[in-house]
């Protein structure tokens, strides 16, 4: 390991992340009885621009009024290119305590996330703020992908990323089908067989984006979050694109329609095949310890102490899950 030590964000419940429009207050209510593991009231793109101070006022009303329970509460502010976004973070933040984190969208530079922590930090020392509001950047530029690493560095306040594929795409160009879907068009080609037959692989358009970002989100201690899939109606579709999510790394996704939270919070938790074969792990290498060995074979595979801290955080995100039942 390096002698570098990064302080990991604060530990929250992140499997699934439900979006919920400030416009359409008579959702609030179902959203808070849901199994979202985190809210965001949105007053940013679900929202148009002759709603948004009815959003922001609906979104003050809704966090103060409405039993939240134990979820994360989390609101999507404006861009930092409108004149919105003031109005969001200072109403908002100055008269909601049950807010916990604020999503920053289309961020681009450091800077960007530099200038919302400064007013936040003047409102909670102005209100006397005792919970410390955290933040999520949202990745959906090329100018964001191009400076992610520096992004991931910019605040204290920083706890996640979330990977923003539909907005990303337009700024990237890309030739999309649906939001967060891959592309017919996007193959490989084998090379001819014998009878000049070529078989074709598709590609998933997103993985290089995707892996950028979750290589800073892990470097810098935060968590990694796919965003939407568009289709609500295609549930195989969403499960691939989650599943591929959580194979990189990433630990949860968004959820932009209720019938989602449940397929996203079961991709995202360990099953119980591979929390038994996490503490297998950690036996047989408490076993191999005892006989001087730094390594031992488990059903036929070689397995080391890399082989442990994989199976430690496995465990580990079985136990917050579990916790959070209680």
């Amino acid at each position: 390991m390096s002698f570098t030590i990064i302080e990991q964000a604060t530990a929250r419940m992140h499997r699934s992340e439900l979006a919920v429009p400030g416009s359409n207050p008579s959702m609030f209510e179902k959203a808070a009885k849901s199994a979202a593991d985190i809210i965001f009231l949105d007053v940013e793109d679900a929202v148009a621009p002759d709603d948004k101070e009815q959003a922001r006022k609906n979104i003050i009303q809704g966090l103060n009024d409405i039993d939240w329970g134990t979820k994360t509460m989390m609101v999507r502010i404006n861009g930092l290119d409108t004149h919105y976004m003031y109005r969001d973070v200072v109403d908002i933040v100055e008269a909601c305590p049950r807010l916990d984190m604020i999503l920053i969208p289309k961020v681009g530079v450091p800077a960007d996330v530099y200038a919302i922590d400064m007013m936040v930090t003047q409102i909670e020392a102005a209100k006397k703020r005792e919970k410390r509001i955290g933040f999520e950047v949202l990745i959906e530029t090329a100018l964001g992908m191009a400076n992610v690493e520096a992004i991931a560095q910019s605040s204290r306040r920083l706890e996640a990323m979330s990977f923003g594929v539909a907005d990303y795409a337009a700024s990237t160009r890309a030739r999309t089908t649906v939001i967060g879907g891959v592309n017919k068009d996007s193959v490989v080609l084998s090379d001819k067989d014998a009878d000049g037959n070529r078989s074709s692989f598709w590609t998933d358009p997103w993985h290089a984006a995707q892996t950028r970002m979750m290589v800073a989100c892990r470097a810098y201690g935060l968590r990694p979050i796919d965003g939407p899939f568009g289709d609500f109606g295609d549930p195989d579709g969403y499960l691939s694109a989650a599943n591929r999510a959580a194979v990189l790394g990433y630990e949860g996704k968004w959820a932009i329609h209720p019938s989602q939270i449940e397929l996203a919070n079961q991709v995202f938790t360990p099953s119980e095949a591979e929390v038994t074969k996490a503490h297998r792990i950690m036996e047989a290498m408490a076993e191999a310890a005892r006989a001087g060995k730094g390594a031992v074979s488990l059903d036929g595979r070689l397995i080391d102490i890399a082989s442990i801290r994989m199976a430690e955080a496995l465990i580990a995100k079985a136990e917050q899950i579990a916790s959070s039942k209680k």
